[in-house]
């Protein structure tokens, strides 16, 4: 992380927006899209002022910073990052090799078809090739979801969306959420219930409220 703390300091000093979208400066920020990768690191911004310069300079465009923009996009879900890199794209990038298989990836993501992601992923992983810890990151997201989805769940269906890990992985990931096993096969998530929180609404009109407005429609 040393590194990618150096240069987060020199791509946040710039003066003014106006200087960071100087594209003299594209090649630093593109190592430092890099360097996130590399080291499991995220910033947005620097990132979307890459996507910027893209578009204000066509013929600097590079599809594989732009692919590693998305998948560390892809590891910030639930937040929104994914979509607005990808409104940042061209269309006619979009179709291209590997941010066409990236989109895509994304989207199963974002429906939560995570087992057919699982496999998707599984026959393009040369797409990761440089981005550290981005199927952990994945699955903190799927954990997200199954949290706020699920009281119980079928411990086979668990291991497939998240991956189809094995035993031993599955219950660090039970242990990180503090998920149970009350009963063979069958994972307790949580107690939907006590998550909701009740709030009685209380409405008071004095008479002399109610006689002003009766007056006034007559």
């Amino acid at each position: 992380m040393a590194l990618f703390e150096q240069m987060r300091a020199v791509c946040h000093t710039c003066p003014s927006h106006l200087h960071r979208y100087n594209p003299e400066n594209l090649a630093t920020l593109e190592r430092y899209v890099e360097t996130q990768a590399k080291e499991n690191a995220y910033d947005l911004e620097a990132n979307l002022a890459v996507l910027k310069l893209y578009q204000f300079n066509p013929a600097f465009f590079q599809t594989g910073v732009t692919a590693q923009i998305l998948l560390k996009a892809l590891t910030n879900l639930p937040h929104t990052d994914f979509t607005l890199c990808k409104c940042m794209i061209d269309q006619a990038h979009q179709e291209e090799r590997p941010i066409r298989q990236i989109l895509y990836l994304g989207e199963l993501l974002e429906t939560c078809h995570f087992q057919s992601f699982w496999q998707a992923l599984d026959e393009n992983m040369e797409l990761l090739e440089g981005i550290t810890g981005f199927e952990d990151s994945v699955r903190k997201f799927i954990c997200h979801v199954v949290g706020i989805t699920y009281q119980h769940i079928d411990r086979w269906l668990l291991a497939e969306m998240l991956g189809d890990l094995s035993e031993s992985q599955l219950r660090v990931w039970m242990s990180k959420y503090g998920w149970t096993e009350p009963e063979p096969g069958r994972i307790l998530i949580s107690n939907q219930e006590e998550n909701i929180k009740p709030k009685n609404i209380v409405e008071k009109i004095d008479f002399d409220s109610v006689s002003s407005i009766m007056a006034s429609s007559l």
